[in-house]
């Protein structure tokens, strides 16, 4: 997909380790407790909503 209107994902440093604790009290994977950690990240979370902006918008996804 060539789009010149599509922004570059952020890069990480290489190495880099996200810290993440699971929430008390209910039933939390790790890899939820990483993903909610990883959305409190700006750059992370207007990337996945550029992302599902241009997913929930292609029309070829339709036929």
């Amino acid at each position: 997909m060539s789009n010149p209107k599509v922004e570059k994902s952020p890069v990480l440093p290489p190495g880099h380790k996200w810290t993440f604790t699971k929430r008390e009290g209910i039933y939390e994977s790790d890899a939820t407790a990483l993903i909610r950690r990883m959305l409190e990240d700006e750059q992370i979370q207007k990337d996945q909503r550029a992302a599902w902006e241009r997913w929930r918008n292609d029309p070829t996804s339709l036929k």
